[in-house]
């Protein structure tokens, strides 16, 4: 057996940093118990994946976002480890014998009968040791005893486990009132730190979180104020980093303005999942550092507005214009799918424009910019939708090229059956032949 006694921090301006801290234990082990205001954890069998006790101990008081514990100690023994941490709470130095040399105070089961052991020269859990097992219970009863045979190893150490709740939300009062919404972040850090603790205990990854504060007025300049404001802010993968919440969260809050004085914040988790891990990997190209993507999109698209940051998504039709559309990057969802399957690959242009543009026909050619286009390949005939009054029965599409922009999308509207030259190789002089009628060419988009 293997334990670790440690003392959580003192409570600072109202908030109680208990909780947090058995949230973080549990990160290491599920077997964490109270103790009065220590917590006991037994790690025996976490030692290993940690990577041994010393990266154990370094992860364990060590912890992002939360204020370090005021003492904490190894021992054998439950009791043992609860007597270390005392002496280091209280600067003392460590006897070399142990458990035999510890002081008697640091025994909780001894502390009722102090003066009577004092005085019966037992200063030491040694001392008291040496007394005989029955005059011992008879005099102070049986629980002593048990709590000397449990220091030494004898007797099986017995607590009631602790576990995380189910669902985190915290609420704290503010030190001060906070009137610009910048100000909300001293305290929301403290908070995030309280929940990365909980997400590890409770192996979840977080998808979306609620920042929200409470008004300290309930009418401002004759107008009726909502008692509560909030923002929500949402990621594409669960994380457990605070890091990027935590620049998401500032990035809203220097774009929110405050209707009130703010006296209380609280943060709620309202959507996690169940954590995988971090996927690592051994080669130099996997472990680039900076931003990810994903992570670099969700900063910007919160800095500059959801509605400036877009990326294209696909559609279920055969016309090119509708085989994608821009959407916020925040709000897709699913994979990108193959939009190439109804075009060949040649003819995808790699920009479209957001209409298309009426090209100017003279002597039955198109010109873009008062420049005669030239084609590059056959037409590719594309049905528009029939059910679509307004829309032409059929496009042919080609690739063009411009001496002054380069290749370009190019299409002809097609209400009736073309010419047999439509379909000619593009190398012969195919606006030689004058055709039926006259058609409109328009511009859809651009190649890189």
């Amino acid at each position: 057996m293997l334990w670790i006694a440690l003392l959580p921090p003192e409570a600072q301006a109202g908030r109680d940093e208990r909780e947090p801290w058995l949230w973080h234990a549990l990160r290491f082990t599920p077997r964490v118990a109270r103790l009065g205001d220590a917590l006991l954890l037994e790690v025996a069998a976490s030692t290993t994946l940690w990577g041994g006790r010393s990266q154990l101990a370094r992860r364990l008081v060590q912890p992002e976002g939360l204020l370090p514990p005021r003492a904490w100690s190894w021992g054998p023994t439950s009791r043992v480890a609860l007597a270390r941490m005392r002496l280091a709470a209280r600067g003392e130095a460590e006897p070399r014998d142990l458990p035999g040399g510890l002081p008697l105070d640091t025994l909780d089961a001894a502390a009722a009968h102090l003066t009577l052991l004092e005085r019966m020269g037992c200063r030491t859990w040694g001392d008291l040791h040496a007394l005989p097992r029955g005059g011992l219970a008879r005099r102070f009863g049986g629980e002593l005893l048990d709590a000397l045979d449990a220091a030494w190893g004898r007797r099986p150490e017995r607590y009631d486990w602790c576990a995380a709740p189910q669902t985190f939300d915290v609420r704290v009062e503010l030190p001060a009132l906070a009137t610009a919404a910048p100000e909300l972040m001293w305290a929301a850090q403290r908070l995030l730190g309280q929940l990365q603790a909980w997400l590890g205990a409770r192996q979840q990854g977080a998808l979306a979180v609620q920042l929200e504060w409470t008004h300290d007025l309930k009418r401002l300049d004759g107008v009726e104020l909502p008692p509560t404001d909030h923002i929500d802010i949402r990621t594409a993968r669960p994380t457990q980093d605070m890091a990027h919440l935590r620049r998401l969260l500032a990035e809203r809050l220097a774009r929110t303005p405050l209707a009130a004085p703010a006296n209380h914040l609280r943060l709620r988790a309202i959507d996690t999942v169940a954590w995988a891990g971090a996927s690592t990997s051994l080669l130099p190209e996997d472990n680039v550092r900076g931003e990810r993507l994903h992570e670099f999109v969700e900063r910007v698209s919160t800095r500059l507005g959801e509605s400036h940051v877009l990326v294209p998504a696909p559609g279920d039709d055969h016309r090119p214009e509708r085989m994608q559309r821009w959407v916020p990057a925040r709000r897709r969802q699913g994979p990108l799918r193959d939009a190439a399957a109804c075009m060949p690959d040649a003819l995808l242009p790699t920009w479209l424009l957001p209409a298309p543009e009426l090209l100017d026909v003279r002597g039955n050619r198109p010109h873009h910019r008062g420049r005669p286009l030239r084609l590059l390949s056959r037409a590719w005939q594309v049905h528009t939708a029939w059910w679509e009054s307004s829309a032409p029965p059929r496009r042919d599409y080609y690739v063009a090229e411009s001496a002054s922009s380069g290749l370009l999308f190019i299409y002809r509207e097609s209400a009736l059956a073309t010419c047999s030259g439509d379909t000619a190789d593009p190398q012969s002089p195919l606006f030689d032949t004058p055709p039926v009628r006259t058609h409109r060419w328009f511009l859809q988009g651009y190649y890189a």
